[in-house]
């Protein structure tokens, strides 16, 4: 019989082989050599080959025609395994249709136990796995369940859907879960910092898919992982190696417990009623215990002793202090040098506008970094109308304008002089509210910058010598044509009850008119 087992090893581990160097190994012709090789490449098998496809099992794939006449119809596993990758298909429904078919051509068909063995075999041939022996305290995988439970509101009565996350060690299968109001970063960093706690220490590596809250980009050249969770795992000395994408076996163990998990804790609670996370989590929690201590299937002990004896022992200690959650973002600073957190509004330097800034947010305060520098710090507020300003942010002008206020004029204008003091002050009190003379008052300032401070001083007793309510305007014009300068003429006195009289030049002629 010709050994396919050997032409199949030989055409594999050495594809630089001639058919005929190959034929003459395993004692066929070149001719058969060739195409055995080119109906295993059609049939996509790849070495190893599992030991229970034997040679005869091997023909029988390679050649089905074959095995027409000897009594026993080989199933086709080709057509077994592109079924299988169909919704609800199983493999007891396919020997079911593989036993009709037989009995239709007057064959006899493989019982239930021998068609699965060698279905199995033939997969492994088509697609060959390494098995992955997990270290203790090495690995943690996370993800969430696909079903979800719900929470009844307290007031209308309405239902609030409930997340559930879970983590896994691989090693000993011990599982943690819990329950969430959404899939956000903070609620998944949360999660994160009570597996550990319930875990009580942490594993070197972290497993997670490639969801937006854990992996921004995850390509063969280039990993990208969401800032907020990179900062996490440093803090609790954790890399984070994420699932290759479209590849669950990288984190089998977590998938399986998901899988197991929905059954045990979420369907088991449908019929429950929740009316706050706290419930619900107590909820889950005792489930939890209950499926950690179930015995093992195949092995000895449950997942509870498993971790305790074998990989409690090997984990990483918790950090000192627990992780603040903090959640990252990136924002263009706009004209009015203001980035947004949580609804509110805080300033950065004026000199950022236009700029694109790393925000960090924790629940106490919010940082925003430019070029991994941090140039502003916040004290976090829940609710604020007006935005949140450091004095320091904002340009001069602007400065000196949001710190005008009667007292503030008042006082410069008392350090400029008693007449000034004066002139503000009748413009503070010449309208209904003192807040409409502050524009008056201000360019009065920007009159002492442009002219001195003497100057304006006495520019002010000019204007008073003129009416006991000048304007910004009598000012200015002083002070433009340098009225201030040329003293004011001496009025003449008079005596007895006499005014004053005209002058000779003030008749005609020079005589009394």
């Amino acid at each position: 019989m010709v050994d396919y087992r050997e032409i199949i090893r030989l055409k594999s581990m050495r594809p630089h082989l001639s058919n005929t160097l190959v034929a003459s190994s395993v004692g066929s012709s070149r001719n058969t050599v060739a195409e055995v090789w080119k109906r295993v490449q059609e049939r996509n098998l790849s070495w190893p080959i599992p030991e229970g496809l034997t040679n005869r099992d091997l023909e029988r794939i390679l050649y089905p025609e074959r095995a027409q006449g000897e009594g026993r119809m080989m199933p086709d596993y080709e057509h077994v395994y592109n079924e299988l990758a169909k919704p609800g298909v199983t493999l007891t429904l396919l020997w079911s249709e593989y036993c009709a078919k037989c009995e239709a051509a007057g064959a006899i068909p493989y019982q239930h136990t021998q068609f699965n063995e060698k279905y199995h075999a033939y997969a492994a041939s088509k697609k060959a796995t390494l098995r992955i022996s997990r270290k203790p305290g090495e690995i943690m995988e996370v993800d969430w369940a696909g079903g979800t439970l719900a929470i009844t509101d307290n007031v209308t009565g309405e239902p609030l859907m409930a997340y559930v996350f879970v983590a896994c060690l691989p090693c000993s299968m011990y599982s943690y879960a819990e329950a969430t109001p959404n899939m956000k970063i903070a609620s998944w960093l949360q999660a994160h910092m009570n597996a550990y706690n319930y875990f009580g220490g942490v594993a070197r590596i972290l497993t997670p898919d490639n969801a937006k809250v854990a992996v921004i980009k995850n390509t063969r050249t280039e990993t990208v992982l969401n800032r907020s969770y990179q900062e996490m795992a440093k803090h609790y000395g954790a890399a984070v190696i994420p699932a290759r994408p479209v590849s669950p076996k990288d984190k089998a163990s977590v998938e399986g417990t998901v899988g197991v998990l929905s059954t045990w804790i979420i369907a088991s609670l449908r019929n429950e009623k929740f009316f706050s996370f706290r419930e619900l989590n107590e909820a889950i929690r005792m489930k939890l215990d209950e499926f950690n201590g179930r015995p093992f299937q195949k092995r000895k002990g449950c997942r509870r002793s498993a971790f305790e004896e074998e990989e409690k022992s090997f984990l990483m200690p918790l950090p000192p202090t627990p992780y603040e959650t903090a959640v990252w973002s990136s924002e263009t600073v706009q004209p009015d040098y203001l980035v947004t957190v949580g609804g509110c509004r805080y300033s950065v330097p004026y000199e950022y506008i236009g700029r694109k800034v790393d925000i960090r947010a924790t629940e106490k305060c919010v940082e925003v970094f430019y070029h991994n520098q941090r140039v502003a710090s916040h004290v976090r507020v829940t609710h604020a109308r007006e935005p949140v300003y450091v004095p320091e942010h904002m340009p001069e002008a602007r400065r000196r304008y949001r710190n005008h206020n009667k007292e503030s004029f008042l006082q410069w204008a008392e350090d400029v002089g008693p007449v000034t003091r004066t002139v503000v002050s009748a413009f503070l009190h010449a309208h209904k509210m003192p807040q409409q003379g502050y524009k008056g008052c201000a360019s009065m300032m920007k009159l002492a910058d442009r002219f001195t401070p003497g100057r304006v001083e006495a520019a002010c007793a000019k204007a008073l010598s003129y009416t006991p309510n000048p304007s910004l305007k009598n000012v200015t014009t002083i002070l433009q044509n340098g009225q201030d300068k040329v003293k004011t003429a001496t009025v003449p006195t008079t005596t007895g009850n006499h005014g004053l009289t005209r002058r000779a030049a003030g008749r005609k002629g020079g005589e009394p008119a």
